[in-house]
């Protein structure tokens, strides 16, 4: 079974080629995901941000230009039902009754009219047309008031909202309210505001310009975009009950003062819970009896008037945003270990929401989080099974590798096993027959007498390397259990420096032992004999003729300190780092006559951190070499 073609940073193919891949392939996942409509997504993710900038305080009104009057539930139980126009007739002269100064500067009637009729409002019984008239006629004397509507007027079309006589001369003007029913999220919620229809203005930019005049020209109002016929925006709605709020009778009985509706916008409405259409859903909440049109109205008048619509980033920075998180989607899942990939990723979708909640709070900008989300998550689980498959196949050929090698690695314990121990026994008759020659009563000629020495040496060599070969091999299979007693390493040193004083003497070589008294500490005197004994007998043959060799030991920051010095041929610096491998001779070493194994060093170090010790190197080229044991003091 082929492996799929690596994508990741193991891959066989130059790193160029590797990264386009990996860029192509996250293009091409980035431009199918901003091919799907998530506008459901998306507009939960306003309103989230809504429902944030209110948590934080940055929404709160400081000074609003609406004042909201409701008929409620306690309205109609005064009234015996729905106020009648002889009500509203107070009503409004209570409104119009102060000086010029203290009055309101429009009345907005947010009630349903049909077939000429204002619904909301009842007939008055045997005086309902004088009722009426009445009611016109005051209406008349307030310059500014608008009966609101949802109808909308096409060009061309006139007199289709117009009410029957007597009140064919009230101004019925278009307010209408929107929700995402048919196009965006389709979840019925009311986010967007109306500006004009067919280039006909609504009622709200025209009452919000009397306070912003900027606005008066509707290409300037902020965030403004074209849907269908009709020229719209987004609402900046701000927390339910921002608005001063007061009760229709609380009007008629004079409990409230005119200063507090002078120059303001007063929209009376109903909030009496009869109805579900006296009602909208928002950002802030779902629920049918949320926020009433009314307070709505409020909210787009108030939006205009302070020019603070949203706007939303346009649809080529979401494409590149996606772009840019799908190749870091795929590169972390292609190139890094799953761990550090998933935290980065955290981090940037936690960095991404913070930026983009950030800037719709400071700067009203509306940045689509939905699509990278998408991206995250269909990269992420894309290229996941694909990394999973190489991860196996890699895994597989790794087993299978290391399967061989450790058949390799026991057939050759068994082999050095085998063979050490079959040489052991030719050799032990050698140096017996050695022994045998050397002690024989009949003289040996000069000749003889350095053959057999030479047979005697070189067997003794070949001893050594047999018995490093089998204790390597001990290592590698079992380990070494440690024998620990408390032993003073001062004298261990002295019966090591002795036993190496026939080999010194051959060479002139003195050995200089300066110690310090030294408390005894707990080690294998065994194998740290051999530490010892290795690292002097190299210092001896590894140094000429007629040279110093300096053993000391002392305490140094609770450590043991023995040091072997010589003068010898040194180690080349960019040897200095494999001295303890097993098996490595320096270059120098290699082409001189002096023998070893290559197993001296690794085995004094290995036995040294079996003591929770180490052993350093200091040294350069033909100007000796400095090894020093470090060994806990206890």
């Amino acid at each position: 079974m082929a492996a799929p073609p690596s994508l990741g940073p193991d891959s066989k193919y130059p790193k160029w080629l590797t990264v386009s891949v990996q860029i192509f392939f996250a293009l091409v996942a980035s431009a199918i995901v901003s091919s799907f409509k998530l506008d459901f997504i998306e507009s939960y993710f306003y309103d989230i941000r809504i429902r944030a900038e209110s948590a934080l305080g940055f929404n709160n009104l400081q000074n609003p230009q609406v004042v909201l009057v409701h008929i409620t539930s306690k309205t109609v139980e005064r009234y015996q039902g729905f106020p009648k126009f002889k009500d509203h007739t107070d009503f409004l002269s209570k409104l119009e009754s102060p000086k010029q100064g203290e009055k309101p500067r429009y009345v907005l009637y947010d009630f349903r009219s049909k077939d000429g009729e204002i619904r909301d409002i009842e007939g008055a019984g045997t005086g309902e047309d004088t009722d009426k008239k009445i009611f016109a006629e005051t209406v008349k004397q307030i310059s500014d008031f608008h009966l609101l509507t949802d109808e909308l007027e096409m060009k061309g079309e006139s007199g289709k909202t117009k009410l029957n006589a007597p009140l064919q001369d009230i101004k019925v003007s278009a307010a209408a309210k929107t929700s995402d029913t048919i196009l965006y999220a389709k979840d019925g919620v009311s986010r967007r505001l109306m500006i004009s229809y067919q280039d006909q203005k609504l009622l709200y930019p025209v009452v919000a310009s009397f306070y912003n005049p900027q606005i008066q020209n509707i290409e300037k109002i902020r965030g403004n975009f074209e849907l269908l016929d009709s020229m719209q925006a987004y609402v900046h709605f701000h927390p339910l009950n921002s608005f001063p709020n007061y009760s229709f009778e609380d009007i008629v009985d004079g409990k409230v003062s005119p200063s507090e509706l002078a120059g303001k916008i007063v929209i009376l409405g109903t909030d009496t819970g009869k109805s579900a259409k006296e009602y909208v859903t928002t950002p802030f909440s779902r629920e049918v009896y949320a926020m009433t049109t009314s307070e709505y109205h409020a909210n787009v008048i108030q939006t205009l008037i302070d020019n603070n619509s949203p706007i939303r980033i346009p649809n080529w920075f979401n494409v590149l945003l996606t772009s840019m998180i799908s190749m870091l989607t795929v590169y972390v899942v292609l190139a890094l270990k799953p761990s550090r990939g998933l935290f980065i990723l955290l981090m940037a979708l936690i960095s991404l929401i913070v930026a983009a909640t950030a800037l719709f709070i400071i700067l009203g900008l509306w940045i689509d989080l939905a699509h990278p989300f998408l991206a995250i998550f269909l990269c992420y689980y894309f290229f996941i099974p694909y990394r999973l498959i190489k991860e196996n196949r890699r895994s597989w050929e790794y087993y299978q590798k290391n399967k061989l090698l450790s058949q390799v690695e026991e057939l050759k314990t068994n082999f050095i096993s085998m063979m050490s121990h079959d040489l052991k026994t030719p050799i032990a008759r050698i140096q017996g027959m050695t022994e045998v020659i050397s002690n024989d009563s009949q003289p040996l000629s000069h000749n003889q007498r350095e053959a057999v020495d030479t047979i005697q040496s070189s067997s003794d060599d070949l001893l050594k390397f047999i018995n490093s070969i089998l204790q390597y091999g001990r290592i590698e299979s079992q380990g070494l259990e440690l024998n620990l007693q408390s032993k003073d390493v001062n004298q261990l040193l002295k019966d090591v420096i002795k036993k190496h004083e026939f080999l010194s003497k051959l060479k002139k070589i003195k050995v200089e032992f300066t110690v310090e008294p030294l408390f005894p500490i707990t080690l294998d005197p065994d194998l740290m004999k051999q530490v010892f004994s290795n690292l002097l007998e190299n210092a001896i043959k590894y140094s000429p003729e007629e040279s110093i060799v300096v053993v000391s030991a002392k305490e140094v920051e609770n450590l043991i300190a023995i040091e072997f010095k010589d003068q010898g041929i040194g180690i080349p610096a960019e040897d200095l780092p494999n001295v303890f491998m097993k098996f490595y001779r320096s270059q120098n070493v290699k082409t001189s006559t002096i023998k070893g194994s290559g197993l001296g060093l690794y085995l004094a170090n290995y036995f040294s951190e079996l003591h929770k010790g180490k052993i350093t190197v200091t040294s350069s080229p033909k100007g000796g070499s400095t090894f020093t044991v470090l060994l806990p003091n206890i």
